[in-house]
């Protein structure tokens, strides 16, 4: 059946195999001349030196895969994608295919505004920063290599690609696209999953029917929005239940969280003294040098040597309260701000100092809580052509009701109290709910 797409040369190539680069897990991309201008910019090109998962890779030695693989393989997925629902009579009404080729674009450079470990510096909190997809502004501005690129060789405006990634304005067929790359059900968590647990070396993000799920795609009743038919069903679930064990083992993992803690507590420190414009446009490896030059002489020096130094020492785990346990230290402090956070670890420093007439300094004792954002949407509809009905998914599903209505992130993530290695033993016998209780209260 001829469509209206049929002339846009990445899904023409996706279907002959023609023009393909490969990246892994064995997936043929389309390499189109038009895709290769705007991958061979030096703005693209700088997310081959940022990393996906960032100090991940302390625990999971494997997690050392980029941004730009990541980017390949979303723009991939879109792909995929745009030719399941490209059969779609609603959706052909809807996207022409200037639209479609402004989803291939935004699919590729979803994640350009990226800075090196971006996601625990976004959790700080830090009075103006802009979120990263608000930051890709700065690498699409009037006058960049890549936007010269979107105008020659794709007739796209770079403001266009903004809209999707940052959304100024409100229609539909916005909707329908940033659905697509940003939704419950998305071509971003369809790559990352698989990446990630590829990448880690577990299977736990793998364990669900991609090709099912994609040939279950279908727009909700609206048009404004992804849907599923009732075959993509136990797909959809398995999709949700893969991240929530992705966040438990990988993302969440104590090890994991201890390295992001110390990584956070230390630039939340430095941040002051630090041009942040100029250094989120830095690689990985320039924005550990340029914090680690910033540290030295300071408390902070060790905890980025710790961390970036010739040898590996985390801090230990010497506490941890989940929702499960229906403990008042999780309610009281999961969620706050993270300048709370720091004020009630300094506060239990104060506390352990004169209790056990320990030389510990402010930084040996870092509290890690889930920050005030949630991670996880299930606001996606399943469509049973018998009853011409849509239903969402947590109603005929128990798997996604109990996340549901449990809360994600309550049961996937901890508030976690790590320590300096060698102060583990000395603080073993506190009474760490009844610190955490008094110094939230003081």
């Amino acid at each position: 059946m001829l469509t209206q797409f049929d002339d846009i040369p990445e899904l023409a190539d996706l279907q002959s195999g023609r023009s393909l680069i490969r990246v892994p897990d064995e997936l043929n991309v389309p390499f189109t001349p038009r895709v290769r201008a705007l991958v061979d910019t030096a703005e693209f090109q700088r997310l081959n030196d940022i990393s996906q998962l960032g100090l991940v890779s302390k625990v999971y030695p494997g997690a050392r895969h980029t941004r730009f693989e990541h980017a390949l393989g979303v723009y991939h997925n879109a792909l995929r994608y745009l030719q399941q629902l490209c059969k779609d009579e609603r959706f052909q009404k809807i996207v022409d295919p200037h639209s479609a080729e402004l989803l291939i674009v935004a699919s590729l450079l979803h994640d350009l505004g990226h800075w090196p470990f971006c996601h625990p510096i976004e959790d700080l909190g830090i009075e103006g920063l802009v979120p990263h997809e608000a930051h890709a502004a700065r690498y699409l501005a009037e006058g960049s290599e890549i936007t010269q690129v979107l105008k020659n060789e794709w007739n796209i405006n770079s403001s266009e690609v903004l809209d999707i990634l940052d959304p100024k304005t409100d229609a539909p067929k916005l909707r329908l696209l940033r659905s697509i790359l940003s939704g419950p059900i998305d071509v971003d968590k369809m790559d990352y999953l698989d990446r990630d647990s590829l990448h880690c070396g577990v299977p736990y993000g793998r364990n669900f029917d991609r090709q099912r799920l994609i040939q279950s795609l279908i727009l909700n009743e609206k048009g404004d929005g992804l849907a599923i038919t009732a075959k993509g069903k136990t797909a959809a679930e398995l999709m949700v239940f893969a991240r929530y064990v992705m966040f438990s083992e990988v993302y969440w993992h104590h090890a994991v969280r201890s390295a992001t803690s110390m990584f956070a507590r230390a630039f939340y420190e430095l941040h002051e003294q630090i041009d942040l414009p100029a250094m989120f446009g830095s690689t990985d490896a320039e924005m550990v040098s340029e914090l680690r030059a910033t540290a030295t002489g300071q408390p902070e020096e060790e905890l980025l040597d710790s961390l970036f130094g010739p040898n590996r020492r985390l801090y230990k785990r010497a506490v941890e309260f989940s929702h499960d346990q229906e403990s008042p230290v999780y309610n009281l402090i999961a969620g706050r701000p993270y300048s709370e956070i720091t004020k009630i670890s300094n506060h239990v420093v104060g506390q352990i100092k004169a209790e056990l007439s320990l030389d510990m300094t402010h930084l040996d004792l870092i509290i890690d809580a889930p920050p005030p954002h949630r991670e996880v949407e299930f606001a996606i509809d399943v469509y049973f052509p018998k009853e011409k009905s849509y239903r969402p998914l947590r109603q005929v599903s128990p798997v996604i009701d109990a996340l549901a209505t449990t809360q994600f992130d309550d049961w996937v993530k901890r508030v976690r109290v790590f320590v300096a290695p060698q102060w583990r033993e000395a603080v073993s016998s506190l009474d760490w709910e009844k610190l955490l209780c008094q110094a939230v209260e003081g």
